[in-house]
């Protein structure tokens, strides 16, 4: 069975400060990128490393727009970032990010990422840094002082679908847009050149896999919400960020990264690059 990829506020605290853990504050805004910064200087878990989604979690945006807005880095770029900050093969790390805000998506990014580059020991706290202080978590305004290591790639290729699988994706994959209903409906369309959904998609937001709390509803919750085991499934929204909570919610259900739970990563920002894609509007089926 699949390890949890989840970590309780009260085991990271139990576990500040031991010498293999390692802290990932994802705190980010897509309406204001000075955000989640802001916030990590003003407190933040002791120890913690900012990763800011623009510069750390994403590789350079293309000029034409292929790759979407948040492109995948390249593998070896993010190991070097990871080595530079402190983060080596054997660290265990635990990434956090406010869903309080509606910002839920960041920190299972850089959970992804991780796995993507084949690192096991990754987790995201479960209701993020509200439910750290809830618990009694202390703030910091220190900076972090890991010292450098070296962080080895071991790319997991069969976690990524291209626009190319996507479009030519085998009868009976389940194709799971997360965004918001209006976005895929084509009604509105905020971030992008293009509204609409990718014809054949089914719409899931990805909010759904957190409670009013914050906090990711089990596997059974999540089963029922996104069919898991009773297809491959690849999961896009709108640049390969808020698409990551259903992932790591088809793994809760018992669905691990992989074959059948792929993110395709460059998104709708990525297929509407290409004016010859196909676009759809309004409800499926």
């Amino acid at each position: 069975m699949t390890a949890s990829p989840l970590k309780t506020a009260e085991w990271l605290i139990e576990h500040l400060g031991k010498p293999r853990v390692r802290v990932l504050d994802c705190r980010y805004a897509l309406t204001d990128p000075l955000v989640g910064r802001i916030a990590y200087l003003e407190g933040h878990v002791p120890s913690a490393i900012y990763a800011d989604l623009e510069t750390d979690l994403s590789g350079p945006v293309r000029p034409d727009g292929a790759g979407g807005r948040h492109p995948l880095p390249e593998p070896g770029a993010l190991a070097a970032w990871l080595g530079s900050v402190g983060i080596g093969n054997d660290s265990v790390v635990v990434a956090y990010d406010d869903p309080g805000t509606g910002q839920g998506f960041y920190a299972t990014r850089a959970w992804w990422l991780l796995r993507w580059l084949g690192h096991r020991e990754v987790y995201v706290l479960d209701g993020g840094w509200p439910a750290y202080l809830a618990a009694g978590g202390e703030a910091s305004t220190a900076d972090p002082d890991h010292a450098p290591t070296t962080f080895t790639p071991d790319v997991q290729p069969d976690m990524v679908a291209t626009a190319e699988d996507v479009a030519n994706r085998e009868p009976g994959t389940l194709l799971i847009d997360a965004r918001a209903p209006a976005r895929y409906r084509g009604e509105v369309e905020p971030l992008d050149r293009k509204a609409g959904h990718i014809p054949g998609a089914v719409n899931c937001e990805w909010a759904g896999a957190l409670d009013e709390r914050g906090h990711w509803r089990d596997g059974a919750a999540q089963a029922g919400r996104l069919g898991a085991g009773a297809a491959p499934t690849v999961t896009y929204c709108g640049s390969g960020v808020s698409a990551t909570p259903n992932l790591l919610a088809r793994e809760l259900a018992g669905v691990p990264l992989g074959p059948d739970n792929r993110l395709y990563a460059g998104s709708w920002s990525d297929w509407v690059s290409d004016d010859a894609r196909p676009v759809a509007t309004g409800e499926e089926g």
